[in-house]
């Protein structure tokens, strides 16, 4: 039951990603450039998405196991070091050249947009070079 309720949370939380714009490159690179021809409209997206976030984390984030049972896995650092410092410049990078984050570049996959199949197909490979170099440091 637990991965059927996962999948269609996922299907949902794709369709609000193809809903709202987040799977059109063009669209994210237009609310980055923010010297230019600046799209503000996925800052309405962001603040939603925020606001939801913070009313459940307050809400939930004190549960031990979810309304399914399942065990609640909550990260509880709190503390900024060098990796997160990188992967946030990484994944700003990121973003800013593809116009893809990870969600929005599964979803755009699943929609047919070419773009996407390179962007996940760079991540997947990076994931696998992260995971080969911390298995060795």
């Amino acid at each position: 039951m637990p991965t059927l309720v996962s999948f269609l949370l996922g299907l949902l939380f794709g369709l609000g990603l193809l809903i709202s714009g987040m799977i059109n490159p063009a669209k994210v690179l237009g609310f980055l450039d923010i010297a230019g021809q600046w799209d503000p409209s996925l800052a309405l997206v962001m603040v939603g998405a925020i606001g939801v976030g913070t009313v459940l984390f307050r809400l939930f984030g004190q549960r031990q196991s979810s309304v399914l049972g399942e065990p609640m896995r909550v990260p509880t650092r709190q503390d900024i070091d060098r990796p997160l410092i990188l992967g946030a410049v990484g994944f700003g990078v990121g973003w800013g050249l593809a116009g893809f984050c990870p969600g929005p570049a599964i979803a755009a996959l699943g929609a047919g947009e070419g773009k996407a199949f390179v962007f996940v197909a760079a991540m997947l490979l990076g994931m696998w070079g992260f995971e080969r170099w911390q298995a060795r440091a």
